[in-house]
């Protein structure tokens, strides 16, 4: 197949490498990619939201596989664009329709979504500009810590975790007078604090039948010891020890059975992957958030540990098939660990030249997250998270020992990352 793969992060360089393994995969362009990408595949430079452009690409080049990995192309509907089009609906879409894709898109629709299926989540309420003086008062009656979430899309920067009723207040009025997050806060989800250990869950659905792929926790604090400000992710582990078959049995009945039937019910139209990010609160799961999508970075941990034919798993999730895949998973632990502009998640310098990279050596993987070739075929920083180290290892604590190994082989001026990444792993029932 000639497969176009959108999207630019470290997600879809570990997309675009593990379709590369396939045989089922001639050509694989990536649009617009990265200089990770552009080592192994050909990038194309259209942006994920130019539809117009993207149909004329697909149509010129006879793509039979398309492949949504970030989200702002699914909200804003891409796969409605082209599954409604003569010239496209026959091309084979991985990503869900829009009314799907508003699982990420709205907060709001999606706590909505769990409430109408009697799926366990936090406790909440939304408010808006014109509700804002409820929603002062709400956060007047509630223990503190207080979460407040954007509505929309805010690059995984749009939870604030607050520690008074005060602070709360003041993020409130910031999110939606002041418009913190942009568009995406003009209305904000309320919840309750849930107090537990975060992991995620990443499902494939063809909107019928569903495989459960390898399971990761990611480290979403910029300091060590989880503090500081959220990131998009600073690292991610996988297997996950607390997920046990007890707890994962719970959480296939409890949460992805009742999704992706609640998805079928309302005919919801959703082919594609689902993240899923859950709290273990003592051995009961409870939904965080959904995905429309593969995690950044938990991919770059779980992707490495499918053995059987990625392709194939697309295509089956596209052509309605997935009943009849069978899924391989390989008993390799991973760690994934994230390399940031210093300065990250506020204001970085782009530009810097990375020293250091070279070709896998077997017991790592680097995947490209903002970077970009130089005229000169210098590799340069191009973004806030820049790679991500994902270590193998036949134990979690070699697989963090690879990752933090070849994280000290690569070097760019002001880089910074964390050092705990699956530390409380390793400390877990201790």
């Amino acid at each position: 197949m000639d497969i176009l793969l959108i999207g630019s992060g470290g997600r879809e360089h570990a997309f675009a490498v593990k379709i590369l393994e396939s045989p089922e995969c001639t050509n694989l362009y990536v649009a617009p990619g990265n200089a990770g990408t552009a080592q192994i595949a050909k990038n194309i430079h259209i942006k994920g939201t130019d539809f117009e452009g993207l149909k004329r690409f697909v149509l010129a080049n006879k793509i039979q596989l398309v492949v949504v990995g970030s989200e702002e192309p699914l909200v804003r509907g891409i796969s409605d664009f082209l599954a409604n089009d003569e010239a496209t609906r026959d091309i084979l879409v991985v990503g869900p329709s829009q009314q799907g894709a508003a699982l990420e898109g709205s907060k709001d629709f999606s706590k909505k979504f769990m409430a109408r299926h009697r799926i366990p989540t936090a406790a909440y309420h939304t408010f808006t500009h014109e509700t804002l003086e409820e929603g002062l008062e709400f956060i007047s009656h509630q223990n503190p810590p207080i979460v407040l979430k954007a509505d929309g899309l805010a690059g995984g920067k749009g939870v604030l975790i607050t520690s008074s009723r005060q602070e709360a207040k003041d993020c409130l009025k910031e999110m939606i007078v002041g418009a913190k997050f942009g568009e995406a806060s003009q209305k904000v989800v309320i919840e309750e604090y849930l107090e537990g250990i975060e992991l995620s869950v990443f499902v494939a659905t063809d909107g019928e039948s569903y495989k459960i792929l390898p399971e990761a926790k990611d480290y979403k604090r910029i300091g060590e010891k989880d503090t500081g400000l959220n990131t998009g992710g600073m690292g991610a582990v996988s297997p996950v020890p607390f997920a046990d078959k007890a707890f994962m049995e719970k959480v296939e009945r409890q949460i992805v059975r009742p999704t992706v039937d609640g998805l079928h019910k309302e005919k919801i139209d959703y082919k594609g992957f689902l993240f899923i990010g859950l709290m273990n609160i003592n051995g009961e799961p409870k939904v965080i958030e959904y995905n429309v999508r593969m995690g950044d970075p938990e991919t770059q941990a779980v992707l490495p540990r499918i053995k059987s034919d990625f392709v194939k798993l697309l295509q089956a999730i596209g052509n309605g098939t997935l009943a009849d895949y069978e899924l391989e998973i390989e008993s390799t632990c991973t760690t994934t660990v994230v390399m940031v502009a210093d300065g990250y998640p506020g204001t970085y310098a782009k530009g810097a030249k990375i020293e250091g990279l070279n070709s896998d050596r077997g017991t790592s993987l680097i995947f490209h997250a903002g970077t970009q070739l130089s005229e000169n075929g210098d590799i340069l920083t191009n973004g806030g998270r820049v790679l991500g180290i994902t270590g193998k290892g036949n134990s979690t604590e070699e697989a963090i020992a690879n990752a933090y190994e070849r994280v000290g082989q690569i070097a760019w001026a002001k880089q910074y990352f964390r050092r705990d990444i699956g530390q409380d792993i390793l400390n877990y029932g201790k």
